[in-house]
């Protein structure tokens, strides 16, 4: 590969993501096979404006394939949205003659980066790397899949006790612009409803359909709601509308919040991580920049910044109609 580039920037933003050090971890090593430096930001943009950097070498990031969060921290940079901010990231670069970075995290992370290569032509790589999959340029998001599991595995466990007592659930998931989560986790627990940022169902839809679930003799039932979905102010409104409207259920809710994010991440997205980390190295060496790395059909593809971020990643409007079929 032809390119100038001696010695690479890592970082992760935003949102932390099982499957990040997996990736933190991809990079590290392609720049040790391509004979390249590789040098570890603390703390996302935050650190890259205070030059919070460290070398990595291929035995710096051992036994962390299997570590949920990040080693190297995310923080969200108010200084990095200013021009002095990120002009003093550009100079801490420089001053330790980085050639190009690597940036892993949503769309914020990628408006950051997309800003920071028009103001100083700097090359810049990034990874998405987020349990929500909202990311347009890739099939799947790092920590996606984790996360999926986590969600599946804590409503079977609110199962038993809706089933034991004959009580109806409520269930928010992570989701805010995004359904993904909700719709996917929804039909692998066996929901009787999703609901979901992308379709509004409405209260008395959601309420006629609790009772023909009811009535064709469900004694409980799983409803599985995004945090971003259109009904009601918030979950704990729709739950006291369904009890002034459907006397049959004693409801309850339950807020997965930010177990969703942690824990070891699954094979898949140990996987696409690595695949990621080399593809975001390979994709640098070649010259290329302003883009992000995804998989799409399982193939490595390269998407801009622009599209990444302005572009949207539909919803599988098939599994909704999986999920109406499968849920009677």
């Amino acid at each position: 590969m032809k390119t100038n580039l001696k010695k690479i920037g890592v970082l992760t933003s935003g949102g932390d993501a099982p499957g990040m050090n997996a990736a933190i971890r991809a990079v590290v090593r392609a720049c040790v096979f391509y004979d390249k430096e590789c040098v570890g930001i603390y703390r996302g943009y935050q650190g890259l404006v205070e030059g919070d950097f460290t070398l990595l070498g291929a035995r710096s990031v051992k036994n962390i394939i299997n570590k949920g969060g990040t080693f190297l921290k995310s923080a969200r940079s108010k200084d990095f949205m200013t021009p002095e901010g990120r002009a003093k990231a550009f100079h801490h670069l420089k001053d330790n003659e980085i050639d190009a970075l690597i940036v892993i995290g949503g769309d914020g992370t990628f408006t950051g980066a997309s800003v920071f290569n028009e103001e100083f032509d700097f090359p810049i790589v990034g990874i998405p790397g987020t349990i929500d999959n909202d990311i347009n340029g890739t099939d799947f998001t790092i920590g996606y899949d984790t996360a999926l599991n986590t969600v599946v595995e804590a409503i079977d466990k609110i199962r038993d006790t809706a089933n034991s007592h004959n009580r109806l659930f409520l269930v928010e998931v992570m989701g805010r612009n995004a359904g993904d989560i909700a719709l996917n986790a929804g039909i692998g627990a066996g929901a009787e409803e999703i609901l979901i940022p992308e379709e509004n169902l409405g209260k008395d839809r959601l309420v006629e359909s609790l009772s023909k679930s009811r009535k064709s003799g469900k004694t409980s039932s799983i409803v599985v709601v995004s945090e971003g979905d259109q009904i009601g102010k918030n979950i704990f409104e729709l739950a006291q509308y369904i009890e002034s409207n459907l006397n049959d259920y004693e409801v309850r809710v339950t807020v997965l919040g930010h177990i969703q994010r942690g824990g070891s991440p699954s094979c898949y997205d140990r996987v696409l991580a690595s695949r990621l980390g080399v593809g975001a190295v390979d994709v640098l060496l070649a010259n290329k920049k302003d883009v992000m790395v995804g998989v799409k059909h399982k193939k490595i593809v390269v998407t801009s910044f622009k599209e990444a971020i302005e572009g949207t990643n539909e919803i599988d409007w098939d599994l909704l109609k999986v999920a109406d079929i499968i849920s009677i």
